[in-house]
């Protein structure tokens, strides 16, 4: 059974750096698509940055520059290090796996980012 655990969320100052990771088990292969989300209050959940098992990745324009996204196979885990928080960035900030044609999703996890 695939699952994915989070942490790292919290309350950060405006200008702070906060770090998530995203451990999967139940996998076998290095092959796949994991990523981070967030969904703030009233809005859609947005790609935040994605990570391919080619190590490409993608950004969303708002966090170009701020955040970057990391993975270590070995551990099945990935990383979202985030520097220069602002406002914008409060959210509920979720994990998604994509896995042998099938989507995960972790738990979510808070990140607010207050003055």
């Amino acid at each position: 059974q695939v699952q994915l655990v989070e942490s790292g969320g919290g309350l950060v100052q405006i200008g702070g750096s906060l770090r998530l990771s995203c451990a999967a088990s139940g996998i076998r292969f290095s092959d796949y698509i994991m990523g981070w989300y967030r969904q703030a209050p009233g809005k859609q959940r947005e790609l935040v940055a994605v990570s391919t098992s080619g190590d490409s990745t993608t950004y969303a324009d708002s966090v170009k520059g701020r955040f970057t996204i990391s993975r270590d196979n070995a551990k099945n885990t990935i990383y979202l290090q985030m520097n220069s928080l602002k406002p914008e960035d409060t959210a509920v900030y979720y994990c998604k796996l994509v896995y042998i044609g099938f989507t995960y999703w972790g738990q979510g996890t808070q990140v607010t980012v207050s003055s």
